[in-house]
């Protein structure tokens, strides 16, 4: 039987790569669409990682899962804190692939952290695998547990790169590193899938998407495009395999900076207090200044062993307090909204929930700068989600327009600004492309969604769908499979809470400035 191996580019989109394949310097990404069907992929909103490589994996929207940002916020609780893999209460293909009798391995897809027990294994990666600020993993990385090991001595395998990329000057050694954990993946990923002969195989790279955020279509990407050219060369010629490639969003050149929260509050939605990040933040001590004080120093690994998480926590960023901080800064009692970044927005149960979402729809459709409209669509939670967390998601979602950045950073000041930190911004259509032994050379074809590529690959595998998953099965075939449905295996649903390690390794990205 044909094997499948997925292929997952963080944040890749045919906006950055259509020039650099016009002008012959991706080949083997041509010559795969040439040889395939490939086409435009639409995101669950938010296009962020946190929720849409899971979206990929389960064939579900965020109200299939409940995970709806790499936060969760619970306005009625007064709490707001940083989700990892435990919280995401769905199974994935490969789950369905081992239940018929098919080996499966998957290295580096966030939102596998902490790892769980699969027939072959799983390699946790992304931002939510951390020890803490700035340290890569060393152990319980992996399951099988032992496996770390084996990728350490025979691959050169990190989990991380360091020294870390936290600026736009840094071309230098971060993006060595990052292109040396490229190499490391790939050539993992390729020993692991032949020397186990496996059925499935799935490896994401993140930090691609690192490189669009800091540098956009600069040097630095163009040398990580290069090289995953390369390797997806070698992927091409094995033997008996299905190649997939996808991205779980796509990117965009940053245009505008919108502070959601500070708009929010101009117009009345949200009440403010005195929190020491604000005071920090007047005194000019932000994350951004400390960081690079301590690596100009040489202290980075010391200080942030050295310092209690908690302290860090205290320190904002250039842009605003965040995360749990944000309800330090916060007047709750008297405010009616609280924002996450990149699109979901919660409103306080203790209002008129249907009159403050009413509200914020119609004035949130009207603002603009001086591209046009910021968001190209307002949508309530229950429009856009379905399953069974449809009531913890956010009840308003915001659209964002291609180039602009969403930031929930309370106590800037400012709503719309010049581009901050990031130079391209996520957008919410990303890649596709299939070419092997049971795919048809289609070419281009219409958008599909990113919740179609699980019941797909489980199709290609001759393996019946889950009746949970919400996508559809590509017509993209050589020839027609059965199609059967199946009943959902049983999840085992939310198993604990993330720590402060994950939202340090999200802050230091930008995830969560």
């Amino acid at each position: 039987m044909t094997r499948t191996f997925v292929l997952g580019l963080d944040g890749a989109s045919w906006r950055l790569l259509e020039p650099w394949i016009e002008t012959g310097e991706l080949p083997n990404l041509e010559a795969l669409r040439e040889s395939g069907t490939w086409a435009e992929s639409r995101s669950c909103l938010p296009p962020v990682t946190f929720p849409n490589w899971k979206c990929y994996a389960s064939g579900k929207n965020p109200g299939g899962f409940g995970v709806f940002w790499f936060e969760r916020v619970d306005l009625d609780a007064g709490e707001i804190s940083v989700c990892n893999g435990n919280d995401f209460d769905t199974l994935e293909l490969w789950d369905y692939l081992n239940d018929e009798g098919q080996t499966a391995g998957i290295m580096n897809m966030p939102s596998t952290y902490p790892p769980r027990e699969i027939d072959d294994f799983i390699v946790s990666g992304g931002p939510d695998a951390v020890e803490g600020e700035y340290r890569s993993l060393e152990e319980g990385y992996t399951h099988p547990p032992e496996l770390a090991e084996e990728l350490e001595d025979r691959f050169g395998y990190r989990v991380h790169p360091e020294p870390l990329l936290s600026s736009n000057d840094e071309t230098g050694a971060e993006v060595d590193a990052i292109l040396d954990l490229f190499e490391a993946r790939f050539e993992a990923a390729i020993t692991l899938f032949e020397e186990r002969d496996l059925d499935f195989m799935h490896l994401t790279l993140f930090y691609l998407n690192v490189l669009h955020h800091f540098f956009w279509d600069e040097a630095s990407t163009r040398r990580g495009w290069k090289l995953v050219d390369e390797w997806i060369g070698r992927l091409a010629d094995l033997e008996d395999t299905d190649l997939i490639v996808m991205s779980d969003h796509g990117s965009g050149p940053t245009q505008t900076e919108f502070y959601v929260n500070e708009w929010l509050a101009e117009h009345g939605y949200q009440a403010r207090t005195q929190s020491i990040g604000s005071v920090f933040q007047r005194v000019g001590l932000t994350r951004e200044n400390a960081l690079a004080v301590a690596k100009r120093l040489g202290m980075v690994e010391f200080l942030s062993r050295a310092v209690p998480e908690r302290v860090q926590q205290l320190v904002p960023q250039e842009a605003g307090v965040k995360r749990g901080q944000k309800l330090d800064a916060i007047d709750l009692p008297n405010t009616q909204a609280v924002a996450s970044a990149q699109g979901p927005i919660y409103v306080n149960p203790a209002y008129d929930v249907e009159s403050v979402v009413d509200s914020l729809i119609e004035d949130l459709r009207t603002v603009e700068d001086e591209h046009g409209r910021i968001f190209t669509d307002v949508y309530r939670g229950e429009e856009i989600y379905d399953g069974p967390y449809v009531d913890e998601a956010p009840e308003v979602v915001v659209e964002q327009r291609p180039g602009v950045h969403v930031n929930d950073g309370i106590g800037g000041g400012e709503i719309m600004t010049e581009p901050a930190r990031w130079a391209a911004e996520n957008t919410n259509t990303g890649i596709f492309v299939a070419s092997g032994p049971s795919f048809e050379a289609g070419g281009k074809r219409e958008r599909i969604s990113i919740t179609d590529i699980a019941p797909t690959v489980l199709a290609n595998a001759g393996c019946a769908v889950p009746t949970d998953m919400r996508g559809d099965v590509l017509d993209i075939f050589r020839e027609d499979p059965d199609v059967e449905t199946r009943d959902p295996l049983e999840s085992a649903g939310r198993r604990s809470e993330a720590g402060e390690e994950v939202s340090e390794r999200l802050q230091q990205l930008g995830y969560m400035e």
